[in-house]
């Protein structure tokens, strides 16, 4: 830990030695939240983000708070070690537009529903309204990459082989689930005439309420069912590779984490729920994933345990400008000349992919160094090519 600020009603412990106005805003607003416990956590990866910053961690009693998990539910990173110790260039490029053409990208979504047998279970007896409603749009949606900082990426570790990297969330129907439940809070909340202003973004749900209960389980099916998109996009990705490459190819068992999610956990003597916005699991038993941005390393990671982040670490490098600010003020050439020199095969075209430049993004070596504490460094992913939405 970096910082503390100890003028709100919790301590904020920062992995970080500052972040932006918007982002401490938010981060005192959760340290003077009624129902949270013993401090809030910012870890170094930390930005604005809606209500609760991203690369916050805030443990809860009596609530859960649907923003504090938002709106790209289950949203996470898994990674294959390959067999392979290298894919030349021209090899790469055909590899690419196979992907393309298994996995749809950005606002696409295939043709034709999936086989059901890929979807989570519905469990009989739980009531999940939005789930049922978007579950034949989500059959044509697993997946599917999406957009925005999602990616396939093929990368070469420090341990001289090749490794698949994919990062993504739960689509529509995510969304549809995390829109539902925080508009129902807000109207509850007011309603009850809530001690927490509207305009902190921070609408609760009392866990003993059947609105808790139905999110709860609205929001593990998503969870699950971004798990289940992870995992067919990597098994399309490594498909391709086989194809191209010849099939005696082997992997190693496939690395998931999760980073935008709540749960029950215990911390510091308490029954807590742990809501991660932008932060994944780092307990002593968690081999985790910390991705970089497009053109810097990513790094494969074995938690410590650290309660002071309630067992957490960053998701990734973490923006330094937003998106449309990115796109003004990045120059287009420049960024391309980087990657290009790099040799790595970048998805940075035009003036509209200056969102996902690596200018926009913090330096992800600077972000692993300040959390010595929380992680120790596995294995170090270096770019060769990505796909984007």
């Amino acid at each position: 830990m970096r910082r503390e600020i100890k003028t709100e009603k919790l301590p904020i412990k920062m992995w970080l030695d500052d972040a932006e106005a918007g982002a401490i805003e938010q981060a005192r607003n959760l340290a003077n939240f009624p129902y949270a416990v013993k401090h809030i956590a910012l870890m170094p990866d930390c930005h604005q983000g809606f209500g609760m910053p991203i690369g916050g961690v805030m443990a809860t009693k009596e609530v859960i708070v649907p923003n504090a998990v938002g709106v790209d539910i289950g949203c996470g990173m898994c990674a294959v070690q390959t067999s392979l110790t290298e894919i030349s260039r021209p090899d790469m490029l055909n590899i690419l537009s196979g992907i393309r053409s298994r996995v749809p990208v950005g606002f696409k979504h295939h043709k034709q529903k999936q086989d059901e047998s890929l979807m989570p279970v519905r469990q009989a007896g739980l009531s999940m309204p939005v789930v049922d409603r978007e579950y034949e749009s989500a059959t044509k949606q697993i997946g599917t990459l999406g957009g925005g900082n999602h990616f396939i990426e093929i990368q070469k570790g420090s341990d001289g082989l090749i490794w698949v990297m994919v990062h993504s969330g739960s689509r529509n129907i995510g969304y549809k689930v995390a829109d539902y439940y925080n508009r129902l809070a807000v109207k509850l909340n007011e309603k009850w005439n809530s001690p927490v202003p509207k305009a902190h973004q921070l609408a609760y749900l009392p866990l003993d309420s059947r609105e808790a209960q139905q999110y709860i389980n609205e929001m593990n099916y998503c969870i699950d069912f971004a798990l289940a998109s992870r995992k067919l996009m990597m098994e399309n990705t490594l498909k391709v590779i086989k194809s191209h490459l010849g099939g005696d190819i082997q992997t190693a068992p496939m690395i998931n984490i999760a980073h935008n999610y709540a749960s029950f956990e215990t911390h510091f003597g308490q029954d807590v729920v742990v809501h991660r916005k932008g932060a994944t699991k780092a307990d002593k038993n968690t081999v985790g994933i910390i991705p970089g941005s497009q053109g810097a390393c990513s790094y494969i990671v074995k938690g410590k345990g650290n309660e002071d982040s309630f067992e957490s670490c960053s998701h990734g490098a973490g923006r330094t400008m937003g998106r449309k600010q990115a796109i003004r003020s990045l120059d287009l050439e420049k960024e391309k000349k980087k990657l290009d020199e790099m040799g790595i095969i970048h998805s940075i075209r035009s003036r509209n992919d200056l969102e996902e430049a690596s200018s926009a993004y913090k330096d992800i070596t600077k972000v692993m160094q300040y959390q010595e504490d929380l992680v120790d460094i596995v294995c170090e992913l270096s770019p060769l090519a990505v796909v984007k939405g």
